[in-house]
């Protein structure tokens, strides 16, 4: 797992957008720069919307995700802050951008100071140099040669993410979903009480009111529907 420092890193250059976008390089997403790419659960599209909670947990499990993959690609001990600036950039460049790097070349040929000049090299999208992707390379290279204790990364990575309460699988699951069914039945057995014991104008009274009950329940749920449909899960 990469530490602290890193991750506050990787988070500050992503960013968190709770509603899908289109990267400078056309591709939607979502969260902290989390992509379908990634292959974390989640596919990005125009319209999508996802709570703080599920932006910190598709985070935590891609995260874990390239920790462990970065973590295999290495052939030499490493400190806390070198993993965490590779990790960093895997994120951002992708997983076999990174397997390619002369960074990682350079690093497992026991050069670190090259290992960190190449991290400078990963600066440019669509051809171009961008004044973003070097202030991230830069702080990656700092990161990089900040020194930290020394870790054995393939047994740091070996964790796993429980997903938060938020993150279900299916409607039925959703809270709102099932406190709406619940109303519904409780309107149908009061409107059925009332059909049995009242009479006259008590008894279309209470029919009335069931009938709000249910009717509010139903828009809520479709309202929820709608939600899960848009990613709010």
């Amino acid at each position: 797992m990469i530490n602290k420092t890193s991750s506050d890193l990787i988070k500050s250059f992503e960013g968190c957008s709770l509603k899908a976008y289109k990267c400078p390089a056309g591709i939607w997403t979502i969260g902290y720069g989390t992509t379908a790419a990634a292959g974390v659960g989640v596919i990005p599209h125009e319209g999508m919307k996802i709570t703080q909670a599920q932006a910190d947990h598709y985070f935590n499990i891609t995260i874990e995700k390239f920790s462990t993959e970065v973590a295999m690609l290495l052939t030499r001990a490493t400190t806390q802050n070198e993993f965490g600036a590779f990790v960093s950039l895997a994120y951002n460049i992708g997983l076999g951008a990174f397997k390619k790097s002369s960074a990682l070349r350079y690093f497992n040929a026991g050069d670190h100071a090259k290992a960190a000049d190449a991290i400078l090299m990963w600066n440019k999208a669509g051809g171009k140099v961008l004044a973003g992707l070097t202030r991230r390379r830069m702080a990656e290279r700092d990161l990089f040669l900040t020194e930290s204790l020394v870790v054995d990364t393939h047994v740091e990575n070996r964790f796993t993410v429980a997903a938060p309460d938020a993150l279900r699988e299916s409607p039925a699951e959703s809270s709102t979903m099932q406190a709406g069914t619940i109303q519904i039945v409780s309107a149908a057995g009061a409107g059925i009480s009332a059909v049995s014991a009242l009479s006259g104008t008590a008894q279309i009274v209470a029919m009335a009111f069931c009938g709000v009950v249910v009717l509010a329940a139903l828009w809520i749920m479709r309202e929820r529907l709608r939600k899960w449909a848009e990613g709010d899960r």
